[in-house]
């Protein structure tokens, strides 16, 4: 037996109930007192500890650090002096961290679950003005909120063979993971490919098409 059904359905389910009532926090909520590193990462495993997981090999991506135990360390300060690095936010003043620090934190680490950290840093700018970062932010939130919904629906609706007591089979299960993970594939790739259009022209590249049937 590779999974047990019975498990499953019951995770799912508390799972669902978790994610419905999660929000990402509004931006008048996040502190602007100017925060250690320390204090920071323990602010973003409040916010985000519920919906960022993350294996070993995707800590050695993200430049996250593993603990005495071995086990993930999803938020952590060489992973948000990566991104400072690498100018996908902007530098903390004075090693303090305020209110756009913890912003751009907030939105690279929850984009960071589905796409490339060179892929975020196209999608973002770290040299924004703090009011066209909190519009950014606000508007960040609603959207996040939505997929959350919507994808929500989408697994429930996927699951319905797991989710049934009386449906029964040995693949049922291993079949969900894999829809699951072909749904996450299918949205990196068209992720990846119209952050590649940005700058991009229609007609500089509907002239380079090769014509279909």
């Amino acid at each position: 037996m590779l999974y047990d059904k019975e498990l499953i359905a019951h995770k799912l389910l508390r799972w669902e109930k978790a994610v419905s009532g999660f929000r990402l926090p509004e931006w008048e909520n996040i502190p602007d007192i100017g925060l250690y590193m320390d204090q920071v990462l323990v602010l973003l495993s409040q916010y985000l500890g519920l919906i960022s997981p993350a294996t070993e090999h995707e800590a050695d991506e993200k430049g996250d650090e593993k603990g005495d135990e071995g086990e993930t360390k999803i938020f952590s300060a060489a992973a948000v002096n990566n991104y400072v690095r690498l100018k996908i936010m902007p530098a903390p003043i004075k090693r303090k961290y305020y209110r756009v620090h913890i912003a751009y934190m907030i939105i690279i680490f929850t984009l960071k679950q589905a796409v490339s950290i060179n892929i975020v840093k196209e999608m973002l700018s770290n040299e924004l003005p703090e009011e066209s970062v909190q519009a950014l932010y606000s508007d960040y939130i609603v959207k996040h909120h939505a997929a959350t919904m919507l994808f929500t629906n989408i697994v429930r609706e996927c699951a319905t063979d797991v989710l049934n007591p009386e449906t029964t089979g040995e693949n049922i299960v291993s079949s969900f993971v894999i829809q699951e993970a072909l749904i996450a594939g299918f949205s990196r790739v068209i992720t990846e490919k119209l952050v590649r259009l940005k700058g991009k022209s229609y007609d500089e590249i509907v002239s380079r098409e090769t014509p279909r049937d």
